[in-house]
């Protein structure tokens, strides 16, 4: 098991060369330099803790991640500089495209970075709530609210409204009173903001939850190989099927 430490401020990481003297900056887009070989395959890497208690005098531990590569365990520990914003160290998101900068570390920040989910319970007037058993991804064969990974430059209540349409074959109109997605809808505008990290690999999730009451039970079309069937359940039985956290708790705070 290889150790490094992850120490990050306002988006600024710690990189040592490899002798361990830093910091160091990533060049962008940089796919050679001199003497490039088997033996230099980088030129900056994270620090382990004792290269980097020579920088930094005093940090706050996080959490800690274990992942492999190439064979090889590797522990990297992510925690806070307690020091003033660090100006002379690397950009997080230059040292993604650097290919000077050892896999670990781009990995490292990969883990770092938000995974985004948009769900939506959705209620018919007997306080019915809709679900689908999935049929790929995370959760097969279980139900769970529609929903699911926002696209690029989407905002959390268009990704849920379109996600009850690919999977259910429903349109829903999600309130949205303060007119945060860009114009304003009327309702009491429930949402549910959670962030949750599954595994010791670090991945983090950031799920956004909303609540649409619709007039009537609307007919669905479960999207054929992702949603296998859709059911309105009450809110015990709903409770009881999800399997997903982030279902369980928009579901139990709705009681």
């Amino acid at each position: 098991m290889q150790r490094h430490i992850h120490l990050e401020h306002d988006g600024k990481v710690l990189l040592v060369d490899v002798n361990g003297n830093g910091p160091h900056r990533p060049v962008m887009g940089r796919t050679d330099w001199p003497g490039r070989d088997s033996n230099c395959p980088w030129l900056l890497r994270l620090p382990n803790e004792s290269e980097a208690k020579l920088m930094v005098p005093e940090w706050q531990e996080k959490r800690v991640n274990r992942f492999e590569l190439s064979g090889q365990m590797h522990e990297v520990i992510h925690a806070l500089p307690l020091i003033e914003w660090p100006e002379p160290w690397a950009w997080k998101d230059s040292m993604i495209s650097d290919s000077a900068v050892h896999p670990v570390a781009r990995e490292s920040v990969y883990r770092s970075m938000h995974r985004l989910v948009s769900k939506v319970v959705i209620r018919d007037p007997d306080g019915f709530i809709l679900m689908g058993k999935v049929e790929r991804g995370h959760f097969l064969g279980c139900w769970t609210l529609p929903g699911g990974y926002l696209d690029y430059a989407e905002h959390p209540r268009i990704g849920a409204v379109r996600e009850a349409m690919e999977e259910m074959g429903i349109e829903i109109e999600i309130p949205d009173p303060h007119g945060e997605a860009g114009q304003v809808v009327g309702g009491d505008g429930y949402s549910l903001v959670q962030e949750r990290i599954f595994s010791p690999e670090g991945l983090q999730y950031v799920s956004f939850t909303y609540l649409v009451d619709l007039p009537h039970r609307p007919d669905t079309t479960p999207k054929l190989g992702e949603i296998s069937e859709a059911a309105w359940f009450s809110h015990d039985d709903a409770l009881a099927q999800a399997e997903s956290f982030f279902d369980i708790e928009a579901i139990r705070r709705l009681k």
